[in-house]
């Protein structure tokens, strides 16, 4: 069962057929970072994005930077704020948690972390993930403290 948004508060007990609307699947992400050219090199160098559009508000409030990865179907969107806080990522608020990226196996983790390494990336070790038993997970954080994980799922 599914939830809707009321008048009457954040969720309802009034269901929703799930075979509605037609999600096919995620277009992209949105992250709000303090310095739009600091993360966008680093999802450039760090994990091989590749820049394929830019955005500046009209009034100068911010200023977007469109990602892609050829083995995504997803592209992630960088925003500066002008008038943010200014502060680092914090997964203990309210919002989002992480970020996890799919890799072929537990082979591509370990070239993964051995790729982070050389490149002076601070990272976890690989590690057995929590919630699915036969997964394993490497953790790292981009330059605004925004948790990532690399994410080896057997059953996917």
């Amino acid at each position: 069962m599914m939830w809707v948004m009321s008048e009457a508060g954040p969720a309802s007990e009034t269901p929703v057929d799930a075979t509605v609307g037609g999600i096919v699947g995620i277009h992209h992400f949105g992250l709000t970072v303090r310095d739009i050219e600091t993360s966008a090199a680093w999802y450039e160098s760090v994990l091989g994005f590749t820049r394929v559009g830019e955005y500046e508000a009209p009034n100068g409030l911010r200023r977007k930077v469109f990602l892609r990865h050829r083995s995504l179907h997803v592209r992630l969107g960088l925003t500066q704020h002008r008038d943010g806080d200014g502060s680092s990522f914090d997964e203990t608020r309210v919002g989002l948690d992480h970020l996890a990226f799919a890799v072929a196996d537990r082979d591509e983790l370990d070239t993964w972390a051995r790729r982070l390494t050389d490149s002076g990336v601070i990272h976890s070790a690989v590690a057995a993930a929590n919630s699915i038993p036969g997964a394993a997970v490497l953790v790292l954080r981009d330059p605004d403290n925004i948790q990532l994980e690399l994410f080896a799922d057997p059953t996917s």
